[in-house]
């Protein structure tokens, strides 16, 4: 029997992805091992594996297509003694039909999926329900899983929506067009209970279209990438009660340290440092050590209990072309700097190249943004969950400050935590930021 490959789940927030390119032709023959294709995930370009062995019979997805939804059939493979022109033949009728398993893998094996990023089970047949998923008299709002998360993350009430699935079920494509204000319900009689307030919908795009003139502007569509970047920090904004905490640190011993330790960085034969210190390296360093000295701040929050992390791992944002992603630092606290500085410098390059292995940005228990590189004196940045906190790091730069009732200039360094008010408390959150400071401000504490 024919083999469908399908489009692999590379990572848990991937719902389709781009067949970048086709490593084997139809007609090559394959084995359990081989690289068979390259796909490009919202995060990255990541190679795919055959597990089984055969004949590769037929390319349904031609390289270079777009938005390829998982699980979706991608290619055929003739098993071996199988009739090569026959398992062709039905890739045709393959797009539609579920297939038995994927025998691809991603070389790098990811962390586990959430469960709205897996294909639901196939439903049990089920007697006709009518039209309206509310005409039996029960309040059952039939919908998908994938359209349930859909509607959570953009804080759309489900009941709200108009469902165009069989049998009145909301499905994905209807919780779309909520997002642009279209497909909602007539507002129920004023006798019916209260349902929960339904947000405000976005303005549509042909709304916002018509308020520019026609050539004035070109249309560049979203990656993948950008798009779920702004469906994750819009679920965030939305669900994770952020609040703000701002310290100044006096980083004058930090840089000292810093360029003595450069200056005496071990060269190879051809004069290059073993390695380079950036104050970023420092500051991941103090994060992760204050978080072992604040572990109640080392949370994830989560409905069932509040998950307490042995290790901080600390992710680090790195902008790179149409986004942004963050690599983590894992168990920061038991790393050297120079470890640490130079995981950062190759993390930071495969980054930009799209090459990171999904185990390499998932998880994580904090993160640090870093904008002092721009000049940045301050700003607040966005948690990305499950993180309960996330650093925003602005500008050293010399500021005047009162010392022993006398004005002298300082190397001064602003720090902003957001913290998720459901997981870390003000105090708490203020505990782990004077922990970050005393640390910063006292860098050979670092190294004891």
């Amino acid at each position: 029997m024919p083999i469908n490959i399908l489009m692999p789940a590379l990572s848990p927030t991937m719902e389709k992805g781009n067949l970048a390119k086709w490593l084997k032709k139809e007609g090559d023959a394959v084995k359990s091992g081989d690289v068979i294709a390259e796909i490009e995930t919202d995060k990255a370009t990541m190679e795919v594996e055959a597990v089984d062995e055969g004949t590769l019979a037929k390319i349904v997805v031609p390289e270079g297509t777009a938005d390829v939804p998982v699980n979706q059939v991608i290619a055929v493979l003739a098993g071996d003694g199988e009739d090569v022109k026959a398992a062709a033949a039905s890739g045709a009728s393959a797009k539609a039909a579920p297939a038995p398993a994927s025998p691809v893998a991603p070389v790098s094996k990811p962390a586990p999926a959430i469960a709205a990023a897996t294909p639901a089970p196939a439903a049990k047949p089920e007697a006709p329900q009518p039209q309206s998923p509310k005409a039996n008299g029960s309040n059952r709002i039939f919908s998908s899983p994938l359209a349930r998360r859909l509607a959570k993350e953009a804080g759309i009430d489900i009941t709200s929506i108009e469902g165009s699935g069989p049998h009145g079920r909301v499905i994905a494509r209807d919780v779309d067009a909520a997002k642009s204000g279209k497909g909602f319900k007539p507002a129920a009689p004023a006798t019916a209970a209260a349902s929960a307030p339904v947000i405000a919908p976005a303005l549509g795009d042909e709304k916002i279209r018509a308020l520019y003139a026609d050539g004035s502007y070109e249309v560049i569509p979203h990656d993948n990438m950008r798009k779920v970047i702004a469906q994750r920090l819009t679920a965030s904004t939305q669900t994770v009660p952020h609040f703000y905490l701002t310290v100044d640190c006096n980083i004058g011993k930090l840089t000292a340290a810093r360029e003595e330790i450069n200056a005496q960085a071990p060269k190879d034969k051809d004069g290059k440092p073993a390695y380079k210190l950036s104050v970023n390296d420092f500051v991941i360093k103090a994060l992760g050590l204050a978080l072992q000295r604040i572990p109640n701040a080392n949370v994830s929050w989560t409905e069932a209990g509040m998950l307490k992390h042995k290790h901080s791992d600390v992710g680090v944002a790195v902008a790179m072309p149409g986004g942004l992603i963050t690599p983590i630092i894992r168990s920061a606290e038991t790393k050297s700097l120079s470890t640490i500085s130079n995981e950062m410098k190759d993390f930071a390059a495969r980054a930009r190249a799209r090459k990171l292995k999904p185990e390499e940005y998932q998880g994580g228990t904090t993160a640090v943004s870093n904008l002092g590189m721009y000049g940045i004196k301050d700003f607040t940045a966005v948690i990305n969950p499950p993180h309960a906190t996330i650093l925003a790091v602005g500008t050293g730069e010399e500021r005047a400050i009162v010392k022993n009732g006398k004005i002298e200039a300082a190397m001064m360094m602003s720090v902003t935590l957001s913290c998720d008010h459901r997981a870390v408390d003000g105090a708490l959150g203020a505990e782990l930021l004077v922990a970050f400071k005393t640390l910063v401000e006292n860098p050979v504490m670092m190294v004891v």
